[in-house]
């Protein structure tokens, strides 16, 4: 009774401040939403799936100050993008470009108002869908007062991806955002996400993908020094179709991302990476639950984090195998390279199968720089720093592998070393 009490009270005082929106075809999904967060209270440090990482930064009433830093280079520069610019949790208009993509339906959520909208059909459903069997109220708290997101219809093949740009400008900005995006049969999409949007953020991102559809995710975290990060990724994904996402995740105070999928659809997929690097007091953590609920599908989580100097890296993934799901291929690996005796890596891999036809694994390691191979490019002439960058350049070869455009593949590969040439200054 008194953990329950106290999740009301933590409830309470984080939504004090909030603005409730029930105008418009939102209202409706953001009470029910609410009714939800209410029953649920907020979590707490003794729940099964944040014993690793304290959710009151992420919960307290008052944001974390946030201070000066200087804003990472834009990414993806070289690519033709559609920019969608936030600023302090706010579209920007001015910053964006035309909301007009060839195959593409574009709005944003404070200003799609109409009665009568797709997103009725998304908004709020799949992040209900995803509180069984592991409660996120974090999410329901976002789809009950998210003021800002963007809704993308995809009914074709656009030319170029759709790049989200967050920016940050205030000490202490408080950004919920929501975004839905709805993928028509054959379709397909690549996503980009890059940079900060405020001192706590809290991000739920809706893909529905239908047969035959492919949606690309591919997302740059910034190095904020106080800034406390929540995001979700809720996927359903149809027959034949794919789901692919990748984070690079450079410092920050507290990151955390959840990636919530079903496989809904025969022959169907779902790749989650990650690559992480942190330094200091920086606690990185990737949580992921896939569900496998039909035939012949395929999964696979790739997660590498970099750790120096105290920095803490957290997973937890899990895959489940419903009766019934035969010939599933689910594949899980999890490793940290540790640069000191400071740091730690906390994994927490899980398999539950109710099938018999399946071939499903996981693997999770930590260690240190290999000395042998260290030796061998110094033996042949490599410095000491560039020898160490390489070798851990190698070492999250595996996740940045999972991107397929080589293009952008070899943007993050290049922010990777600049962080890897910062931190060695």
């Amino acid at each position: 009774m008194a953990v329950a009490q106290a999740k009301q009270d933590a409830l309470a005082a984080r939504i004090a401040g909030l603005s409730f929106d029930a105008a418009g075809w939102q209202g409706a999904l953001r009470t029910e939403a609410l009714a939800r967060l209410t029953a649920m209270g907020l979590p707490a440090k003794r729940d099964e799936y944040w014993r690793y990482t304290n959710p009151a930064t992420l919960v307290a009433p008052q944001p974390a100050v946030a201070t000066a830093t200087t804003e990472e280079p834009a990414l993806f520069t070289d690519l033709d993008c559609l920019k969608l610019v936030f600023v302090d949790g706010q579209f920007d208009a001015a910053q964006s470009d035309p909301l007009a993509l060839e195959g593409v339906s574009l709005a944003v959520l404070s200003q799609a108002k109409a009665d009568i909208h797709w997103a009725a059909d998304l908004f709020g459903q799949l992040e209900a869908r995803g509180q069984s069997p592991v409660q996120r109220p974090l999410a329901t708290l976002n789809t009950a007062f998210a003021g800002e997101g963007v809704l993308i219809h995809v009914t074709g093949k656009p030319s170029k991806p759709i790049s989200l740009i967050y920016r940050a400008t205030s000490a202490g900005c408080d950004a919920i955002l929501h975004h839905c995006v709805k993928m028509e049969a054959g379709s397909e999409l690549t996503l980009l996400e890059q940079g900060t949007a405020g001192a706590r953020v809290n991000l739920v991102t809706e893909v529905d993908i239908a047969d035959g559809a492919r949606f690309h995710h591919i997302r740059a975290q910034g190095r904020v020094e106080n800034d406390s990060t929540l995001t979700h990724i809720f996927a359903r994904i149809g027959q034949e179709a794919a789901f692919k996402s990748f984070t690079m995740t450079a410092d920050g105070k507290l990151t955390r991302n959840e990636a919530v999928m079903e496989l809904l659809g025969n022959d169907s997929s779902a790749h989650v990476a990650g690559a992480a690097l942190g330094e200091g007091a920086v606690q990185q953590d990737d949580t992921v639950f896939i569900t496998h609920a039909a035939e012949r599908c395929e999964s696979r989580q790739v997660f590498k984090k970099v750790l120096k100097n105290g920095a803490v890296g957290v997973f937890q993934g899990k895959i489940l195998v419903k009766q019934g799901a035969q010939k599933t291929d689910g594949y899980q690996i999890s490793q940290a390279l540790l640069l000191d005796g400071d740091s730690q890596f906390l994994a927490k891999p899980e398999l539950e199968i109710y099938a018999d036809d399946v071939k499903c694994s996981h693997g999770s390691t930590s260690g240190a720089i290999d000395e042998t191979a260290l030796f061998y490019l110094r033996s042949r002439g490599v410095p000491l720093r560039a020898a160490q960058s390489l070798l851990v350049l190698a070492f999250l070869a595996e996740a940045i592998g999972e991107i397929e455009d080589e293009a952008i593949a070899e943007a993050i590969s290049a922010r990777l070393q600049v962080w890897l040439d910062w931190h060695e200054q």
